[in-house]
């Protein structure tokens, strides 16, 4: 479904991505990790068009989509979240929805069933009549899916939807985003909550200095000497295999 080739990103003289080779296929949940600075938001904002590749190639259902506009790319059936939400403060839950419904309609009807639709989905029913501003920081996670999974995405990329939440809430957002793939959705996520990736991940491709170090299954990552090595400083795989 999705499909990266040599994607690297220079803002000046640094290299903030650097020739990244990754795929998605369809029906998968894939996560990318890596430490704080990887490059992995960036990656992820020239994924869904929001920065400029300096060299390669990214293409969804065997589309090149380099240079599109994010609202191109979502019309091809892609949009990604953010991990500082921002909802329209003066909007009500329902309306923040809607916004994203109004990607494939211009009827208000269909908009708002399509709102109620998603908010079961992600279990906002009960909120739909409060203002976006009241709600929790959990709540406003929830919203930022719901309004993404709003305009009928084929994949959604998540970025780090778990942050800030506590531990029950991390719980209640990883049965959502298995409940979103269970409607056909596809979705390729960044997270630092390892739990979480443990936990959802059908493969993970982990991220360094701009570079991909390992890819594999949740299990294999965890156990390779570079992930451990990238997350806890160089000699951390040979005292953890010593102990």
């Amino acid at each position: 479904m999705l499909e990266v080739r040599g994607v690297t990103k220079r803002f000046g003289g640094l290299t903030a991505v650097s020739s990244v080779d990754l795929a998605v296929a369809e029906g998968e949940i894939v996560s990318l990790i890596g430490p704080n600075g990887a490059g992995k938001t960036t990656l992820f904002a020239m994924i869904a068009g929001f920065l400029k590749l300096n060299e390669g190639d990214i293409f969804l259902n065997g589309n090149s989509i380099a240079g599109m506009k994010p609202h191109q790319i979502c019309k091809f059936g892609m949009v990604r979240t953010f991990q500082i939400t921002q909802p329209f403060a003066g909007l009500t839950t329902l309306q923040n929805i809607m916004v994203g419904a109004y990607a494939h309609t211009n009827d208000r009807m269909q908009a708002q069933q399509k709102a109620e639709q998603v908010a079961d989905i992600i279990g906002m029913t009960s909120l739909l009549g409060l203002g976006a501003d009241s709600l929790t920081v959990a709540g406003r996670k929830r919203l930022e899916l719901a309004r993404a999974l709003a305009t009928n995405p084929k994949l959604l990329l998540l970025d780090e939807v778990m942050a800030g939440l506590n531990p029950t809430e991390i719980d209640e957002i990883v049965a959502v985003i298995k409940g979103i793939r269970d409607t056909g959705v596809t979705i390729f996520l960044i997270e630092h909550v390892m739990k979480a990736v443990m936990n959802l991940s059908d493969r993970s491709y982990v991220l360094n200095d701009g570079k991909l170090i390992a890819t594999g299954t949740p299990a294999e990552i965890a156990a390779n000497p570079v992930v451990i090595e990238a997350y806890l400083g160089h000699g951390a795989a040979s005292e953890m295999a010593g102990e």
